[in-house]
């Protein structure tokens, strides 16, 4: 990735990560943290993840954001100068998910290995 494209994805992660929690700091859903945004290399669309404090609310937290997405660019366009302002399409971030995913698999895998050893030994 150039380093325009970096240096615009961090900026546009930055001033959405204010606008989110002002917007949505009294919601039903708890604290959105927008953790990533990648921009296609001609700029012109970013992907925007984030993730949802209230897991259970992260359906509506997508449909709310998705629903907000014009007021949203607006308010970024307004605070970032740049000569076309990218569409922004919103993900959930499930990494947090996927990382509790494998833990809990290797910490299964460690319990065998200690049943399986203890076998061995006798005990």
């Amino acid at each position: 990735m150039g380093h325009r494209v970096e240096r615009l994805a961090s900026q546009i992660k930055d001033e959405l990560s204010m606008i989110m929690l002002l917007k949505y700091s009294n919601s039903p859903f708890g604290m959105i943290t927008i953790t990533g945004v990648r921009l296609t290399a001609d700029l012109r669309l970013a992907k925007v993840y984030f993730s949802v404090f209230e897991r259970t609310k992260r359906k509506e937290a997508l449909e709310k954001v998705n629903n907000d997405t014009p007021a949203i660019r607006h308010e970024l366009a307004s605070k970032i100068r740049v000569r076309f302002m990218p569409e922004l399409r919103f993900y959930i971030d499930d990494t947090a998910d996927q990382v509790e995913k494998i833990e809990k698999l290797l910490k299964e895998i460690h319990k065998n290995d200690n049943q399986v050893g203890n076998e061995l030994s006798g005990n």
